[in-house]
């Protein structure tokens, strides 16, 4: 609110500088022009009195309807340059009032209004993304769904039609598939809850230890990594932090479940530690290839490394989306360092002051 009244307040000074400037320009080129000419009429053509008088008034006239026009003229294209970009940006306003993503606003302007200009362009190309990313979501979900849906569509009209006869084991298929909508479907929602910053509040955040916290996901996943890895090594320190015991939890369980998902090298290294003023997680292992070139894309909702794989209720795509955003309103980061083939998935969260 304080930019924008600066603004205005620098949009009104502009123009009061500008008809400031108007005004002068106008008496400076009558007056200097009127006494220029009488001069000129008393000492060259010898004209006085009376008639000195009345060629003056009529020069005056002239001069002040030339001064008039030069000065509006001048003013005219003086404040449309001035106002060409608060126009522009009330057109793109409408524009997204409207709906419609407005193009980039490509007009020249200096100081803050520059910097309104710039801010407002930075907006319109978060909402063009925000729209493309909900668009593909859309999509994304329509196809999660209509494998599961076409399957269960096709099974009830075989047995409608009497091609199937119904048994516990077509009963059973039939199941599997309505369980993997809800789980799709949960998913969402469990993203969307991590994702809206008006459901935070409902998350109770609490001082852990993140050594615990490891320890605990680490022992649910026991015989998965026992049997997965020839050889698991851990080096975890404590470290106190901020957060959501559940929530923490559920990051490591769907990282690791990643990991044993996709690991070809047979061998996970963890480490926990401090690092400056955060607590640091790192998983090391080879696994499938990840060009590095698009390794935030993993983190991405519905992204899967294998884009023809058929879909699976826990491979839809939301495991590591769902923890980018719990350890985002962690206050956290997530990411991935890999060379194709050696990855590293790493968690920062920031230490929290206990004393």
């Amino acid at each position: 609110m304080r930019r924008i009244k600066s603004i205005a307040n620098l949009l009104v000074s502009k123009l009061v500088a500008v008809n400031s400037v108007v005004i002068l320009l106008v008496i400076m080129l009558a007056g200097i022009s009127v006494k220029d000419y009488a001069c000129f009429l008393v000492n060259h053509e010898q004209v006085t009195g009376q008639q000195l008088v009345e060629t003056l008034n009529s020069f005056l006239i002239k001069v002040s309807v030339i001064a008039f026009i030069a000065a509006g003229l001048l003013h005219y294209f003086s404040v449309k340059r001035i106002v060409k970009p608060v126009k522009a940006m009330a057109a793109a306003a409408n524009q997204v009032k409207a709906g419609t993503i407005p193009s980039k606003i490509d007009v020249p302007a200096s100081g803050e209004l520059g910097e309104l200009v710039k801010n407002f362009n930075s907006m319109t190309e978060t909402l063009s993304l925000v729209q493309k990313r909900r668009e593909e979501m859309l999509r994304d979900i329509a196809h999660e769904l209509r494998t599961p849906l076409t399957n269960i569509n096709g099974y009830l009209e075989a047995l409608q039609n009497g091609v199937l006869e119904g048994d516990q084991e077509l009963f059973g298929s039939l199941l599997d598939e309505s369980r993997r909508i809800t789980r799709i479907v949960d998913l969402i929602a469990e993203l969307d809850a991590w994702s809206q910053e008006s459901h935070l509040p409902e998350k109770q955040f609490e001082a852990i230890d993140m050594k615990q916290v490891l320890a605990e996901s680490l022992a649910a996943f026991h015989l998965k990594l026992s049997s997965r890895f020839e050889t698991f090594n851990q080096q975890i320190e404590n470290g106190p932090v901020l957060g959501h015991k559940d929530g923490l939890k559920q990051v490591l369980s769907n990282l690791l479940q990643n990991i044993i998902d996709y690991d070809t090298g047979g061998h996970l290294s963890i480490q926990g530690r401090r690092d400056g003023a955060d607590y640091r997680v790192t998983f090391s292992h080879e696994g499938a290839y990840i060009d590095s070139e698009n390794k935030e894309l993993i983190f991405e909702r519905f992204y899967r490394l294998e884009e023809s794989r058929s879909t699976k209720a826990e491979g839809a795509g939301l495991g590591l989306a769902i923890a980018k955003s719990i350890i985002d309103a962690h206050q956290g980061q997530i990411g991935l360092d890999t060379d194709g083939h050696n990855h590293s998935f790493w968690i920062r969260l920031p230490l929290h002051d206990v004393s």
